[in-house]
């Protein structure tokens, strides 16, 4: 145990829930539930096109630039338009199906369950994520990992997406931490790393993906099982 430490935060996709793995499955399934290969023949580049789209949609609705209802549909509107399918129905109730399906999935990161279950043991645990408030407790609670966490913070209650300070500074609020004696462990650099530095947290950074960076963090793993000797 680390003795500075009372209170950690961690983020949920990406970090413990395999996010890339669970939206794949799901889309593929949902590719050819809707019968989509009569117009698109190539179902990795589609959705290699997808993440694209999606990742900036995130970006806009991380600025307030779109709304949730927006994005659910728009991500795969978007996309369908590069192959010149134009059908706003169609979208709406891929992304319908995509939002209820996907948090069904369970696959997780290598460990996470028994790191949740070890810092669970040591500290206090909250969950600090940014995806949609109706869709990260069914992960939680189909994963297990539910039980071993005091609070649940979404960006939709808090008010605020990470990195901005005001998400941290609430959270930290909420939960009766200071930020001296909390770390968060994440996987995005920027939004779940910086984020956390700008506000005097400590940070793990799950750098799983091996990202070349310049950054001053506190710690950077790139398996979880390495937060046993961290914490």
């Amino acid at each position: 145990m680390n003795e500075k430490y009372k209170h950690v935060f961690l983020d949920l996709d990406n970090t413990l829930w395999d996010f890339k793995s669970n939206s794949h499955e799901t889309i593929k399934f949902l590719f050819k539930r809707y019968k989509l290969s009569d117009k698109i023949l190539d179902f990795d580049l589609f959705y290699c096109e997808y993440q694209k789209v999606n990742a900036n949609l995130w970006q806009m609705y991380r600025e307030a630039k779109i709304e949730k209802n927006q994005l659910r549909w728009k991500r795969f509107y978007d996309t369908f338009l590069l192959y010149g399918i134009v059908d706003l129905k169609l979208a709406e109730s891929f992304g319908n199906d995509y939002v209820e399906m996907s948090p069904q999935k369970t696959i997780m990161f290598p460990y996470a369950f028994e790191i949740v279950e070890y810092l669970s043991k040591k500290y206090e645990l909250y969950i600090l994520t940014n995806g949609f408030k109706e869709v990260q407790y069914i992960k939680l609670e189909n994963t297990g990992l539910n039980k071993f966490f005091r609070m649940i913070f979404t960006s939709e209650e808090i008010g605020f997406q990470k990195p901005n300070s005001q998400c941290f500074d609430k959270a930290l609020l909420l939960a009766g931490a200071e930020n001296s004696e909390t770390i968060m462990i994440g996987d995005d650099l920027e939004i779940d790393i910086l984020g956390a530095k700008n506000v005097g947290i400590d940070q793990v950074f799950f750098n799983h993906e091996k990202r070349i960076h310049n950054e001053q963090i506190s710690y950077e793993i790139e398996s979880l099982k390495e937060i046993f000797s961290i914490l």
